[in-house]
């Protein structure tokens, strides 16, 4: 008998998540803890294993659907199984006026309507259908799925059925879906359209509406980094032993970590009629993957020590990147870090993660000229640009905290003995 893989549930908040990739196809061997697709919610893109041995029997779903939790995905089972999709029961007549019969006979192809079978209505009363399956069906022209066999978890239209349907379409009417076909883009056009991922279209919504929203300010300021680019000097090559995984931006958020719980207003939400204070670091940090961007957070960072900061930084970024950060490890931020200095920009405007009341870019460093005793010097000078919510805090505040965070840097050896 075959399993049944369900949409897994993500997190307490989480309801629905899209299935953004398949790493299997039908007919695929898979093993227990083999990946078997990846999940996008409004907060950070997963991976999800297989549990079970054995041969994948049908794809209950496709990629770009959004599901909700518990939703069947995919079905597994033994080598030449066959799978045929539960008979889905008709509407009891008690709660429903004109009960439908949405049983699909197991027998039944896709594509094509068998006598008893009748397409499943949404519980809009609107045909259920996946989002790729009603582009194709605009793109060929087909608006009447009344011929058209669900083979979809719970009586959903997926992409193989249009496709079942329009290979099986008399003549006249390909004729006709072919006119009504738009035409498409020639390879010479010079330019290429990219479908727009749910990664992007997350980060897109979070950014114009913090943009939105929030009566944004950035302050900067620089520090002298010589101390700091000192120190990671030594420590990479082993001058300071077990310091040597420790990086540039290890030591920023060691930093901040340290310098936050001094600064209520900085560390904390703006909820509207409130402010939420918190009375522990939660650290998240801009981490770019393929997928777009990710800010996992470092819970409870002031209490850390820099490697330990180091260690679970490195573990989290490392989770962004192959997709296996779960919920808990992408959420409740009070404050963030972003650091575009490795990139080599000199100046940023960071946007605020909403509820958050600030963000602190990190720049690159760039040579600077002083006067030290009469005589020009020339430093390293590393700048910060901390864009906050005027809502929740005035200017002084924010600048206090910057002038701080600059001070613990310069003095870092001394930061270090806290």
């Amino acid at each position: 008998m075959a399993d049944i893989v369900l949409m897994p549930q993500l997190g307490i908040s989480e309801e629905t998540a899209v299935l953004a990739e398949f790493y299997v196809k039908k007919g695929d061997r898979v093993k227990a803890g083999q990946r078997l697709f990846s999940l996008e919610t409004g907060k950070a893109s997963f991976d999800f294993e297989s549990e079970f041995d054995g041969f994948v029997l049908e794809l209950l779903c496709e990629e770009g659907d959004e599901l909700p939790i518990k939703a069947p995905v995919m079905a597994i089972g033994a080598e030449g199984e066959t799978y045929s999709p539960p008979k889905t029961s008709a509407p009891d007549e008690k709660t429903a006026e004109k009960p439908a019969d949405v049983s699909v006979p197991a027998a039944a192809e896709p594509g094509i309507r068998g006598d008893a079978a009748v397409l499943a209505p949404s519980s809009e009363g609107r045909t259920a259908i996946s989002p790729r399956a009603r582009r194709l069906a605009e793109k060929a022209g087909l608006t009447d799925f009344s011929d058209v066999v669900p083979t979809g978890a719970e009586g959903r239209i997926i992409e193989r059925d249009i496709t079942a349907r329009l290979d099986r379409a008399p003549a006249a009417v390909k004729a006709e879906e072919k006119t009504a076909a738009p035409d498409k883009i020639s390879a010479d056009s010079g330019y290429t359209d990219i479908p727009v991922s749910r990664m992007r279209k997350i980060i897109a919504e979070n950014m114009h509406a913090s943009l939105s929203n929030m009566a944004q300010l950035t302050l900067n300021a620089s520090f002298d980094a010589s101390g700091l680019l000192n120190f990671r000097k030594a420590a990479k090559s082993g001058v300071i032993p077990g310091f040597e995984k420790v990086t540039i931006n290890d030591l920023v958020l060691f930093a901040v970590a340290k310098t936050l719980p001094e600064f209520g207003d900085v560390n904390a939400h703006f909820l509207g009629d409130t402010i939420r204070r918190f009375n522990t670091v939660n650290l998240g940090f801009a981490c770019d993957t393929e997928k777009g961007l990710m800010v996992p957070v470092i819970k409870g960072a002031e209490k850390l020590s820099l490697k330990e900061l180091s260690a679970k930084a490195k573990s989290l970024a490392a989770a962004c990147q192959n997709g296996t950060a779960s919920p808990a490890e992408m959420s409740g931020g009070s404050f963030t870090v972003s650091n575009l200095g490795s990139l080599g920009v000199t100046s940023f405007t960071p946007v605020i993660n909403p509820p958050q009341t600030a963000i602190l870019g990190v720049c690159a460093s760039e040579t600077k000229i002083r006067l030290e005793n009469g005589a020009p010097e020339y430093y390293p000078a590393m700048g910060l640009s901390l864009t906050f919510d005027h809502r929740a805090m005035d200017g002084a505040p924010a600048a206090k905290f910057l002038k701080t965070l600059c001070a613990r840097l310069e003095a870092l050896p001394l930061l270090l003995a806290l």
